[in-house]
């Protein structure tokens, strides 16, 4: 459990006070959460006098209960940074799927940063999921909220029942409410007046390495568009790609 700690260290380099301590993965291994690390396949086995192996990935949910309905939270998905793109994190998710299927439990949700799109595509399009509600400010990041990073978050639902197989990414199919200016990395003015079935998104590639304003710009515009588009019934249902260019696809329920 220890070993986990460090995991989401390197995943995330996080402080002490944000690190989720061992104690808590272990009161919830015995009362109904789930908890899997991942380890090299050669690591020594229990009762062997070799040094134990560290884990490198880390999963933790545990059961979540509102309004009579149960589900399965999903709190923590960490890999290390040499293991990211190597399937760990499917692997991860479909070891917790099974787990939670094993309790009765057939719906999963967790939260994920708008912003980072390689998390977008392992949510949408490796395994399935969709994205529900947009939910602001849903951390409070540094010390002072005034000038703290905003640490948006968009809720994934995921039916353990029912998942749909990984795809490659779709090409952009629908109205573009939101997308880079045309000679520039800054986004446009979002259209948040639009009524069709299907609209995209703009999300850079890679905005973790954006400086900050141009990441705080990027940020408020994907929240004023997804804050609009999800409140009025649409959900994010894949990740559409065009080139470098990537969208949120957002399919009107």
């Amino acid at each position: 459990m220890r070993g986990l700690e460090g995991v989401q260290v390197d995943a995330w380099g996080y402080p002490d006070r944000e690190v989720l301590p061992s104690s808590m993965f272990r009161i919830s291994s015995v009362c109904g959460g789930v908890v899997l690390g991942a380890y090299p396949a050669d690591a020594p086995s229990e009762g062997s006098s070799a040094a134990p192996a560290l884990p490198f990935g880390l999963a933790f949910g545990f059961p979540a209960l509102r309004d009579g309905q149960l589900w399965h939270h999903s709190h923590l998905l960490a890999v290390h940074p040499d293991w990211r793109g190597s399937g760990l994190a499917v692997a991860l998710k479909y070891a917790q799927r099974e787990r939670v299927l094993a309790q009765g439990i057939t719906r999963m949700t967790w939260t994920f940063d708008p912003l980072i799109a390689r998390n977008a595509r392992l949510n949408l399009g490796k395994l399935g999921a969709r994205a529900i509600s947009y939910h602001p400010d849903w951390y409070a990041l540094g010390d002072d909220p005034a000038t703290a990073f905003p640490a948006d978050r968009l809720m994934i639902e995921w039916d353990l029942s029912q998942p749909r197989a990984a795809h490659p990414p779709p090409a952009p199919d629908g109205e573009v409410v939101l997308a880079a200016l045309p000679e520039g990395e800054e986004p446009d003015a979002p259209r948040l007046g639009l009524d069709s079935p299907q609209v995209l998104a703009e999300v850079p590639r890679k905005a973790e390495l954006m400086n900050e304003p141009l990441r705080l710009g990027w940020r408020l515009a994907l929240r004023e568009v997804l804050g609009e588009y999800l409140g009025r019934g649409y959900v994010v249902t894949d990740l559409a790609a065009d080139g470098e260019q990537v969208y949120y696809v957002l399919t009107r329920e």
